[in-house]
């Protein structure tokens, strides 16, 4: 090597460590892309944005009749409503104090005290109607006024009677939708978001207090949302439920033989809004865990289909099986049902027919069915249609924030160590 290529060395091995610092800097740059990709958006994007267009509040006062409060439940198409009282009387559900205070003023106009769920209301009804079975007075007074006895207790007296009416939760609007996945994935079926201050655009209201008004973002909301970021989270949801876990085994079932009234008592102490029909023996009316898996699956029962019972028929129709109840209400339609339906109203999906999927459909396809029917599960059968799981809301968002998760945690390993 001459003298000439030996000063030439420094300059050439600089060269190369200066293009091998370029390639790794690219390297970093593009890791961090593919990191926001993965799941950037679902930090950017806010809890605000979620309910930005969404509806005024549908909330009942505490003095509300049960009555009054099926009417709101069936009028607004939910399944359930906030309970709100004056300030100070009260101690709200789970020992919150979710405010709601004057825009103008400050002051505090109301204290949401708990929330109530349609199967709250039919619960007390069959509970109600199992008390008193066989008492003379009740028998005499007939069963539409025993009935009208029952609805017309104030709604306050229910609340807290259920696993999810022992509390209330809210969320900062500020905060991400991943974090808020993160309350969703432990089984909140809905929150209250306070609306922020029209006078400081600048600073969110803190998690939970007084807001001038509220809010509710649903898990059905956040699926929602999901499915419209389809191709933001292709690589997640192109896998089938039971590559990604979100099949739950654990299946609280009936039989086609149980009575009503035995199958609502038992959802409210599970805490469920809907269960699996299957085919069973007669003894065999109530299967707990996984009895009902390996079964054949014949239909839903869900809370909202007793929304097609005649008002005065409900408290005999209690007695009837989940099956007979659903083909009397098929037959009977909507008329003279507990309350009303709007004009244009349609039936609850789980009425129609069956929603499932099984286990090798994708995570996508699971999410558009349940988007597009308005469930908030899909059964998992085989191919001869028995029972094998469920994939619900809570299953669905689970999953998806897990496997975002994951994804942000590979590829920070894959940047540092770079």
């Amino acid at each position: 090597m001459n003298m000439e290529e030996r000063k030439e060395e420094p300059k050439k091995k600089e060269a190369a460590q200066g293009r091998e610092a370029e390639v790794v800097e690219e390297a970093l740059q593009g890791n961090k892309k593919m990191r926001r990709g993965a799941c950037g958006w679902l930090r950017e994007r806010k809890v605000r944005d979620l309910v930005r267009d969404k509806r005024r509040l549908v909330e009942v006062p505490y003095t509300a009749t049960l009555a009054h409060t099926v009417n709101a439940l069936v009028a607004n198409r939910v399944s359930a409503v906030p309970v709100a009282a004056p300030p100070g009387q009260w101690i709200g559900a789970g020992g919150s104090m979710i405010l709601e205070s004057d825009r103008a003023t400050g002051a505090v106009r109301k204290h949401y005290i708990g929330m109530v769920t349609m199967l709250d209301l039919l619960a007390h009804i069959a509970e109600e109607g199992d008390q008193n079975h066989g008492a003379g007075d009740e028998s005499s007074a007939g069963p539409e006024r025993d009935l009208e006895r029952r609805m017309s207790v104030p709604v306050s007296s229910i609340i807290g009677h259920s696993l999810e009416g022992l509390s209330l939760w809210t969320l900062n609007p500020a905060i991400s939708i991943l974090d808020c996945m993160e309350t969703f994935s432990k089984g909140v079926h809905r929150a209250l978001i306070p609306l922020e201050s029209q006078t400081n655009h600048a600073i969110a209201v803190e998690l939970a207090e007084a807001s001038p008004g509220y809010r509710m973002l649903t898990q059905m909301d956040v699926i929602s949302f999901l499915r419209e970021q389809n191709q933001e989270l292709k690589g997640v949801l192109s896998h089938s439920v039971l590559e990604l876990g979100a099949i739950s085994e654990v299946i609280f079932s009936v039989s086609k033989h149980t009575k009503v009234m035995d199958t609502i008592r038992s959802m409210r102490a599970a805490g469920l809004g809907a269960v699996p029909v299957v085919e069973a023996p007669s003894d065999d009316q109530i299967l707990q865990d996984s009895q009902g898996k390996g079964k054949r699956l014949i239909e839903t029962f869900s809370a909202t289909d007793l929304r097609g019972c005649p008002v005065v028929l409900l408290q005999s129709w209690l007695s009837l099986s989940v099956t007979e109840f659903k083909e009397r209400v098929s037959m009977r339609g909507s008329n003279a049902s507990i309350a009303p339906p709007m004009a244009g109203d349609d039936p609850s999906p789980e009425t129609r027919r069956l929603i499932t999927c099984s286990p090798e459909t994708s995570l996508s396809d699971v999410i558009e069915s349940a988007v597009s029917n308005h469930v908030h599960r899909l059964w998992v059968v085989d191919g001869e249609g028995l029972l094998q799981g469920v994939v619900s809301l809570t299953d669905m968002v689970r999953v998806v924030r897990d496997a975002v998760l994951r994804a942000e945690q590979e590829l920070e390993g894959v940047v540092q160590h770079g």
